[in-house]
């Protein structure tokens, strides 16, 4: 053994004399060889809770993990170039296989592993956009998790975090057509409309796929025909995700004087009147966005809460099992339904509604602290 370094359990081998030589390399299903450098010592990771490395138990996953995760730490150390080659030859469908198991690990709610298995990629793979662009996927998909469970905080928190990579998914030279296509619709989600415009102004023009051209160009003509890129609107949006409501009502009421019809402009109006506390003037403005072709889980979401603290049990559970239905694993709604049966006395329905949350998304903090009020 030639030194230990301190990252991740590594620790540095001379090349064994059963590795030198040349390994058949399939990278490039040509048949080439990979030569083995005897004088560049070989990373292996020692199994979690191992000081000492037994060479018995030896295996090229401990090689290739511990390659994988020197690279990771510095990409453009002095050998990372010999170690990609090296994991290729070994391993050449592992941007497939790393891939699948990090999108597999993100549908099963493990994003920090998922995350884990990215870095590696982008170690291995530092100018391939797919890997970039999953990253940034992953991070939304988890800022959704956070957001459905009601962890607002933590779920603005997460979209920033993958707003930074989409900024760098964005600055890639050649323009990456994915990539463009991907970040428009996280703009709209957010109301970002105008750079959600310019993600799909991009995009089109470089679609090799129809259908997708064909949806963002309705997206971009909804956009520019409602106003949505407005900059009122935009600002109207920030001030009130940042908890300046007053000022962002100013900005969407004169928003919605020159779009009176435009059902994002009464969500953001009702958004920030329900975080005022003004309940009726939210739930107004809610119904609306409703009346305008705004039927989505939020707007009636967020029309029940105002309808809950105006003490309409019933037209609030109306509007919550309705979101239900269009959106069924939405944790937010079902903590809501348990906060309504709380609130009308059905101390076991709400503690069924509560157990559902946390089947959901467990160690959810709300749902855990009313279901042990609940239980004790």
């Amino acid at each position: 053994m030639n030194r230990t370094a301190d990252l991740h359990r590594i620790v540095f081998l001379s090349v064994p004399e059963s590795l030198r030589g040349q390994i058949e390399s399939e990278e490039t299903g040509s048949g080439k060889t990979f030569s083995i450098d005897p004088a560049i010592p070989i990373p292996v990771e020692l199994a979690p809770g191992e000081t000492d490395l037994d060479l018995e138990q030896l295996s090229w996953e401990m090689i290739l993990s511990g390659m994988i995760r020197v690279i990771g730490e510095n990409p453009d150390g002095e050998d990372a170039d010999y170690y990609r080659r090296f994991v290729l030859s070994v391993k050449p469908a592992i941007l497939r296989e790393l891939t699948e198991a990090a999108l597999l690990k993100a549908g099963n709610g493990d994003y920090d592993l998922a995350l884990e298995i990215l870095d590696a990629l982008s170690g291995l793979f530092p100018h391939t956009p797919e890997v970039l662009l999953n990253r940034a996927l992953v991070r939304e998909n988890r800022a959704d998790a956070l957001a459905r469970s009601g962890r607002e905080d933590e779920a603005e928190r997460e979209n920033a975090a993958a707003e930074e990579v989409y900024q760098r998914v964005l600055s890639l030279n050649p323009p990456y057509p994915n990539g463009l296509f991907n970040a428009a619709f996280f703009f709209m989600k957010r109301r970002c409309f105008a750079r959600a415009r310019d993600c799909f102004s991009a995009y089109i023009p470089l679609a090799d796929n129809p259908e997708k051209r064909e949806k963002a160009g309705a997206l971009l003509r909804e956009i520019e025909i409602h106003g949505l890129d407005d900059e009122e609107f935009r600002d109207a949006y920030d001030f009130i995700s940042r908890g300046e409501e007053e000022a962002g009502l100013l900005l969407i009421r004169s928003f919605l004087e020159r779009h009176y019809d435009v059902w994002n402009g009464w969500f953001l109006l009702g958004w920030a009147l329900r975080r005022l506390g003004r309940w009726a003037d939210g739930a107004a403005s809610f119904g609306k966005a409703l009346e305008l072709g705004g039927d989505t889980s939020d707007t009636r979401n967020e029309l029940a809460i105002c309808l809950m603290e105006l003490g309409d049990y019933r037209a609030a559970r109306r509007e919550l099992e309705a979101a239900l239905r269009t959106d069924p694993e939405n944790s937010k709604i079902i903590s809501n339904l348990g906060v309504l049966a709380l609130k009308s006395g059905d101390n076991g329905e709400a503690a069924g509604f509560f157990r559902t949350v946390l089947e959901l998304t467990p160690g959810d903090p709300l749902a855990k602290e009313y279901l042990d009020r609940l239980e004790a």
